[in-house]
């Protein structure tokens, strides 16, 4: 289970003035840890390395170093905007949290910074020989990380920003938000089932939403710190990635003594509520994000029914990832509503089938998806699997007018139904 200050760790660890801090804060203290460490050096070995010439190359350095930081944030940019234009604003989040960029920008300019605090101590004088000797040694080691990270960079940048770079880090964040939550289906806590939830609602308090927005993320383990204390049991109500207002009912707690505000704002404060939704938590919105891709290349102003087929396939990985579990609950006073089964195909499947009806490759290969996971497991995928063949052969029918291809999408609809029908275990051919 994430606890509030992992996950707040984990932004900020993904934000680029992060890294880009740490390595300024870096260089900054390697150019005055030189002045201090010159007295232990002999002056000997100034002239043996031409120190001298340090002030020269931290010149160099500084120059070069800022017109390179400057490109590549200009190349930075770039890639957002190819994102935004060619997938979906909503993928530009996962470009910007990529960690290459983000530590071959801070190390560009904390090279800079290095070269400028060096700049500014010869010339105030507080590098004795000594310490020219230490700065001119720790000069050729921010040389060769430079060197590394423009190696690094230049081999980034053949893909960064692409929209095939861009669908698989989409599909990536679904797949990881996906196997978190599989591990974790109800968040540590209980399944909520309709029993469970009759009883929160007949005898439970509910705690109502003081903000507007989207669900981020739930801190299960501070809700069940709270429910021992208190001697309560809570129902979670709203998921992550769920939209919210003032008055919506986030949870119900069935208290053995009265309801107070204070227990109320307690349990607020483990809703993390923003503007925008997030992936960490939210396997639902990697699957929809790759539904918008997929949406847009099926526009006529696009027209690339090739990237529509590639997601159908990011589609069926990611949910080849579901999985019903009985984990025993860690937190035993929490209660979770699971994800729905039908919700994730429907937000994988549904918006393809509409805008891709009019294209039978699409139409085939959406089938095909749809057969896979009956055929990988018809107890957990057929009837779910079926109802969006069922929808997608409607659409189909109203678009397509040859009627060699609407038999061929019959054929395959006709046998995602056979497979979802219950069949007698000994007449199935043994597998191995």
């Amino acid at each position: 289970m994430l606890t509030k200050w992992q996950w707040i760790l984990g932004r900020l660890r993904r934000q680029i003035w992060f890294p880009v801090s740490l390595y300024g804060v870096l260089a900054i203290g390697t150019s005055l840890v030189s002045a201090v460490l010159g007295d232990y050096v002999s002056t000997d070995w100034s002239s043996r390395l031409g120190a001298g010439s340090v002030g020269t190359i931290l010149n160099i350095l500084a120059s070069s170093m800022l017109a390179v930081t400057t490109f590549s944030l200009s190349i930075m940019l770039g890639a957002f905007a190819a994102a935004a234009t060619g997938a979906t604003p909503r993928a530009t989040q996962l470009l910007k949290d990529d960690r290459t960029t983000q530590h071959v920008l801070a190390s560009f300019l904390g090279g800079f910074l290095f070269s400028l605090v060096g700049i500014i101590g010869l010339q105030s004088g507080i590098y004795q020989q000594g310490g020219r000797v230490i700065l001119f040694a720790a000069t050729l080691v921010v040389i060769a990380l430079i060197v590394g990270s423009l190696l690094r960079w230049i081999v980034h940048m053949t893909d960064y920003g692409r929209l095939s770079d861009t669908i698989s880090r989409v599909e990536e964040a679904a797949a990881k938000a996906m196997i978190g939550r599989m591990k974790n289906p109800y968040l540590g806590g209980h399944r909520l089932d309709p029993s469970s939830m009759a009883e929160f609602e007949l005898s439970g308090a509910a705690v109502l939403a003081h903000e507007t927005g989207y669900i981020q993320m739930i801190n299960t383990s501070a809700l069940q710190k709270m429910a021992l204390r208190s001697e309560s049991q809570i129902a979670v109500q709203v998921l992550p990635g769920g939209f919210v207002h003032r008055g919506s009912v986030i949870a119900r707690i069935l208290l053995a003594k009265a309801m107070t505000e204070e227990i109320a704002d307690e349990i607020r404060g483990a809703f993390e509520i923003a503007e925008l939704r997030s992936y960490e938590q939210d396997p639902r919105f990697g699957i929809i994000v790759l539904s918008e891709i997929a949406s847009r290349a099926l526009s006529p102003a696009v027209n690339d029914p090739g990237t529509a087929i590639d997601v159908l396939g990011r589609q069926l990985r990611n949910l080849t990832h579901w999985k019903n579990s009985d984990t025993p609950p860690a937190l035993d006073q929490i209660w979770v509503p699971g994800l729905s089964l039908h919700d994730l195909l429907t937000d994988a499947f549904a918006t393809i089938a509409r805008d891709g009806a009019g294209l039978i490759e699409v139409q085939m290969r959406l089938q095909k998806t749809l057969l896979a996971l009956v055929q990988i497991d018809a107890t957990t995928f057929g009837t779910v699997a079926r109802m969006q063949s069922e929808r997608a052969l409607h659409l189909a029918k109203a678009a397509l007018h040859l009627p060699e291809d609407l038999a061929h999408l019959q054929a395959l609809h006709d046998q995602i139904t056979r497979l979802d029908q219950p069949q007698d275990h000994l007449s199935k051919p043994r597998q191995w």
